[in-house]
Order: C-alpha cells, then structure tokens, then sequence
C-alpha cells in the first residue's frame, strides 16, 4: 500500500494531476516499468501540443565540437613550432582555437552572462573562420585581406539591433549569413592560389562553395518560412552537422594540398643546384627530350652551350671559396635570363650548360655572345675588392632529328676545349657535321669555327671605314 501511494504521489508530482487518466488505479502504479511508460506518453502528449520536438541536443554537439577544435588547434600549432616559417599552420590553429572558445562560451548560457555567451561567443567563432582564411592567404605568401573579417563584423553588426537580438531564429538567420561569407571567403582564398599546378585546390575551393551555398540556402529558408524555437534549432542543428561535414573534407583537401606540395618541393630540391638554384645536371638533361621536340615542331637547331669560368682555381686562391661561390652564383644568376625558357643548369664545378631551340648557328652564338659580354661587364664583388672574370664557351649544334644528348655534349666539351685553347674569353662552335663527327682520341685546339668578339668585329669596322677613306 505504501509503495502504490509513493508512486502515485511521483506521478502527480512529476505530471500534471489533468494529465493522468481516471481509471488508473494503485495496483497500475505498483511497477516502476508503468512510470516509465506513462513518463514517454507524457512526453509524447507535450510534443504533440508543441508541433515539434528538438531532435539535436545543442549543448552536447558543442562540447563535442570544442573537443575536436581544441586537437587540432594542438596540432596544427606543433606542426607551425616545427616550422615556424610557415605561418599557415599558426593562422590555422588559431582559428580552431578562438572556434573552439566561441562555441564553447555559447554552451555556457545561462552560466555566464548573455552578452559573453551568446553577442561575443558568436563572434569569436566566426572570427575563427577569418583566421582560416589568413591561413590560406599565408600559404601562397599573400597579405592579409580586409575582407577576412567579414564574418565577425556582420555579425556584430547585426546582432544589437533589437529585432534580432531578442529572436533566437533571427540570431541563427544573421549566423548562417555570417558564416556563409566566411565560407565565401575561404573559396576566394584558396582561388587565390596557382590553380594550374595545384588541381586540389578546385576540389578544395568546391567543398566550400558548397558550404556558403548550404549556410545561406539555411538562412533563406528560415528567413521566408519564420519557423518556430524548436525549428529553428534544428534546422540549425542540421546545417551544423553538415557544416561540419563539410569541414571535415576540406581538411582532408588542405592536407593533401600540403602533401602535394611538399613533394613538389622534395622533387625540386633533387633537380636544383643548392648554391645557384639553377637545374643541376640531373635537372637539366630531363629537358632534353622537351627541347628536341620543341625544335621538331617548330623546325629549328637544337644547341648545346657549355660554359667554364676561366681561371677560377685562381679566384678560389686569391680571394677564397666564399668569393668563388659568389662568383658561381652571379654567373648563373645573369646567364639564364639569356637563355630561352630558362633552361639552364650547372654541370659541375664551374662548368654551366644550357639547351635551346635556335633557328640557326647565328641564333645560337648571338645568345652565348651576349652572355660572354654582359659577364665581362658584370661587377662581382666579394666585400673587400671586385673580382675580375670572364667565361669560355663551347656549343655544339645539331637537326632535331639528329640530336643526341651525349654526342651534342661531347661535340659542345670538344669546341670548349678549342675555345680554352684559342686564349679562353672567347667562343667557339661545332656546326651539324663537327658534332655529328666521332670524337677524335687526341681534342684539336684549333677544330670548330672562332666567333669574333665584339671587340674584334667593332675593330674591323674601324679598318674598313679607314681604307675606305684612304681610298
């Protein structure tokens, strides 16, 4: 008896007396699985006057995002110790940070005052997603943009006018607004990158055109259909959870973008010299193919241009290696902006070597000439004095059909040696049938053609213009 009044009085306490039906008698009330069942039918009756019942539990779904938010802030700010150059990884972790902070303030309602939990809270979440977009803008070595702070800034600029501060649905509108310009911007500055190079960044750029386009589309929705609390939080709930989603994946995208990346810059290092930052030798034959198809296509000459710094022992003696790297990286510096394409490289030592697509052996001696010149002009200076230097080159020509790596260089060595041999400064060339020519056991230092320099040809100007008056 005592247990059936016990139970009666925690259902009148816990439902309302009206609530209960008539016929319900003590020995009903004698089990704790009838409680129960009456508890859900209450809950089921309250739901029905309702409309609707709250199907996401927004406290929960914060505090589970706060987690989520807070390691990889963790993460991502190891990884910018590690690397402190790269200031993406700092952007980044700090913008999962202050995410992390806002929505962790705006599970706290009730707990801490309004203005914290829900003006400012807000705003530290979004301002998260501006830091996201400095991170991308980071990456590509991109100064900040004013338009990163949209998000934040047209949530407070919102948010304290009376009609929206006081309606919970019209706060989620102006979020979703917010946050779909955050979306906007992040698409604007992942586009902001070499698209061509880095396919990933279009699937990147998509995932959050996708995202902006689900924020507002939520926005909209709730705007034209005015929607109740409880709607309202879950359409809220709903654009979150895909949201989230969403963001998941484009994580996924920017570490693949990274890793991409990264192996792009391993495989440069691997065909760059390290002083110079010209191709090595590896680097450069790999173009080989590229540049005999280029002169296939268009009909030309492939030519071989090998060039030695004259006398460098002498410079590493006299004024030391330092003043010898300077003068390696002066040279290549200036030579390849003469070279078509740029394809360009260092052999070894002081010996250089480029590949072009010429029309003829004039095409190919005017490049080397202008290179011979403008180095002899060209002021290298070591701190204490200013070294003197000049360059000797070989070049080799042959029909692209003809052209063969190993002979083209062996021929252009062979014209090197002549040009060594004819007083170096100078260049020499091997024309189609010199290159094509086996390589004789003992090298000639008078075969292949001597191109007059500058000065020689301004010289013979001279004498020319003398007899003509004298006659």
């Amino acid at each position: 008896m005592k247990e059936g009044l016990l139970y009666s009085t925690v259902l009148m306490h816990v439902y309302p007396t009206e609530s209960l039906p008539a016929d319900i008698g003590l020995k009903q009330c004698r089990s704790a699985a009838t409680l129960r069942n009456w508890r859900a039918s209450s809950a089921r009756m309250r739901t029905d006057r309702q409309g609707v019942a709250a199907v996401f539990n927004i406290a929960t779904g914060l505090a589970i995002w706060c987690s989520e938010a807070m390691t990889l802030a963790l993460v991502l700010f190891v990884a910018w110790r590690h690397n402190v150059r790269n200031e993406a990884y700092l952007y980044w972790g700090l913008g999962f940070l202050l995410t992390g902070i806002g929505f962790a303030m705006v599970a706290l309602r009730g707990e801490i005052p309004s203005v914290l939990s829900i003006e400012a809270g807000n705003a530290i979440a979004l301002l998260g997603q501006s830091a996201w977009v400095a991170g991308f803008l980071a990456l590509d070595r991109k100064r900040i943009e004013w338009w990163a702070l949209l998000p934040p800034v047209i949530w407070l600029a919102g948010v304290f006018l009376p009609w929206v501060n006081s309606d919970y649905s019209n706060r989620v509108v102006l979020y979703n607004l917010a946050s779909a310009t955050g979306a906007t911007a992040l698409a604007m500055a992942v586009a902001a990158g070499d698209m061509r190079r880095e396919r990933t960044r279009v699937k990147l750029m998509g995932v959050f055109v996708i995202q902006g386009c689900l924020c507002f589309g939520s926005a909209l929705m709730m705007a034209l259909t005015l929607p109740s609390d409880i709607e309202a939080t879950n359409l809220g709930g709903a654009s979150a959870m895909a949201s989230a989603f969403l963001l998941t994946i484009a994580f996924a995208f920017t570490c693949r973008l990274i890793m991409e990346r990264s192996e792009r810059h391993l495989r440069a290092l691997t065909l760059t010299d390290s002083l110079t930052g010209v191709l090595n030798r590896r680097g450069l034959l790999g173009y080989f193919d590229g540049i005999q198809e280029k002169a296939h296509d268009d009909q030309r000459q492939v030519a071989v241009m090998l060039f030695d710094l004259d006398h460098f022992k002498r410079v590493n003696d006299r004024f030391g290696h330092q003043s010898g790297d300077a003068v390696l990286t002066a040279f290549a510096r200036m030579a390849r902006q003469y070279i078509p394409n740029n394809i360009f490289g260092r052999m070894g030592g002081e010996e250089f070597a480029a590949f072009a697509a010429v029309t003829d052996q004039t095409e190919a001696e005017a490049i080397a000439e202008a290179i011979r010149t403008e180095f002899c002009r060209l002021p290298v200076s070591t701190g204490e004095a200013i070294v003197p230097v000049t360059v000797s080159i070989g070049i080799a020509l042959a029909s692209s059909i003809e052209a063969n790596i190993d002979k083209l260089i062996s021929a252009a060595d062979r014209a090197l040696y002549a040009a060594k041999a004819a007083g170096r400064n100078c260049t020499v060339t091997f024309g189609e049938a010199e290159a094509a020519a086996p390589a004789p056991a003992t090298p000639s230092g008078t075969a292949g053609e001597l191109v007059p320099t500058v000065d020689d040809q301004v010289e013979a100007l001279r004498r020319m213009g003398t007899l003509s008056r004298a006659g």
